[in-house]
This record gives C-alpha cells, structure tokens and sequence, in this order.
C-alpha cells in the first residue's frame, strides 16, 4: 500500500521524519481497518423479517384467501391480521382462565358461542353436549361472552393512548373482521 499509495508522496523532510510518517500512516491504517471491522451494515444487528413470510406465519389462525391477499391492499391486510390478532389474544387469555379453573372442556365446547348470534346458538345441543341443564349453559355462555368482552376491553386498551379511544377502536376492529369475513 505505501508503495502503490500516494505516501512516498507526501514524505517532506521539512515536515518531519520519514519514521514519522511511517508511524502515523500505521496508526491511521490500523484505525481504519479496526473501523471496518467493527462497522455495521446499515440496520445493524437487527433481524429482518419478511412481510411475505410473517404473512404466511403470523400468529392469527383466520384464514385469507389468495385471491384477497393479491387484491386487498397491504394496509386492509395488516388490519385484518390485528383485529383477529387481539381478539385472539382474549380468547387465548380466557381459554388460560377456564384451564386454571378446570373448566376447559366447557370452554372448547362454548369457544364457538362467544362471537355467534345468539339465533345461531344451540342451547339444547351444548347442554346435551356438556351434561348439564340448558338454563345452566345459556347463564355459563352469558357469562363467558361478559368475560371475552372484558378481556378484549382489556386487550385493546393496551393498544391505545387514551382510555377514552377503547370503544371507537372496539368498533372499528369489529368493522374489520366483518368485512374480512366476507
């Protein structure tokens, strides 16, 4: 490098010694070199993860059609996968609570309940289903549909700034997932 470099260049015994020279030339390349050794590609040490990938295995088990995801905009995409996401996320919280409980057959039995129209619920069939009185299952899913609702209050309040914005994103979350499930 001194040889195919501009250093002999800038040797000027009126400067100072050529040792001198060598010596600060030394001190700068091994500088530079421990710089690029230690230098970071732009984004650092951070792992990249791609949206196609994180798509395909994001943590939302809803389902969405091909053809939706090459028309739908990445933006109604993304809101789809955090509306089920969070609301997920209750269901797991509530799922966590009916184990601790030991109610967890009651609640793999009801889960389906909980987001359904209450002319789409089938009294009769879970109270077969579980083993108990039909009046005990419509009191054991009105309970569990205040608690899912609590618990998705408390999911998506964690998500806002201002506790006064819970109900609009509450709705706007529900909006999402109806015109995802369509």
């Amino acid at each position: 490098m001194v040889l195919e470099g501009r250093l002999l260049n800038l040797a000027d015994p009126a400067r100072g010694r050529f040792r001198a020279l060598l010596l600060e030339s030394l001190r700068r390349f091994l500088k530079d070199a421990s710089v690029r050794r230690c230098a970071q590609k732009r984004g650092g040490e951070k792992e990249f993860v791609s949206w196609d990938d994180w798509m395909a295995e994001a943590p939302s088990h809803l389902s969405i059609s091909a053809q939706a995801l090459n028309s739908w905009s990445p933006e109604k995409v993304f809101d789809l996968r955090w509306a089920a996401t969070v609301a997920e996320q209750a269901l797991r919280r509530l799922r966590e609570e009916c184990e601790s409980k030991g109610r967890l057959r009651v609640f793999d039995v009801m889960k389906g309940c909980l987001t359904a129209e209450r002319s789409d619920v089938s009294y009769p069939k879970l109270a077969l289903s579980l083993g108990i009185a039909e009046s005990v299952v419509k009191k054991l899913v009105y309970r569990m549909r205040e608690r899912y609702r609590s618990l998705l209050r408390d999911e998506v309040a964690h998500t806002v700034e201002d506790p006064t914005d819970v109900d609009d994103e509450i709705r706007y979350l529900c909006a999402v997932l109806a015109a995802g499930g369509e």
